[in-house]
């Protein structure tokens, strides 16, 4: 059985797959970052939910990384989880 990085490594060399990954990135490293806060922080999605005054499915919907957070949304989460929200960019 493959390892899901051989896996992974072996879709990426088709062209349209990895254009599409790359496209993808920046929302996938969001939702990474925000499970994380999330984990340090000890919390459940359910708990954390509690804490923004929503719904569990909300905030599964914002780690999921198809949702596009607004940035109160955002603020909200890190309050939550108990982080500064900073937002910067990068020369290419």
């Amino acid at each position: 059985m493959k390892a899901v990085k051989n896996i992974k490594n072996e879709m990426l060399k088709a062209p349209r797959v990895k254009a599409e990954y790359d496209r993808l990135g920046p929302e996938f490293r969001l939702a990474s970052m925000l499970i994380e806060a999330r984990s340090k922080a000890g919390l459940s999605q359910e708990a954390l939910a509690e804490r923004m005054g929503m719904k569990q499915a909300s905030v599964a919907r914002i780690e999921s990384g198809r949702n596009n957070p607004s940035m109160r949304t955002l603020q909200r989460y890190a309050e939550a989880t108990g982080h500064e929200l900073k937002i910067s960019m990068q020369p290419r």
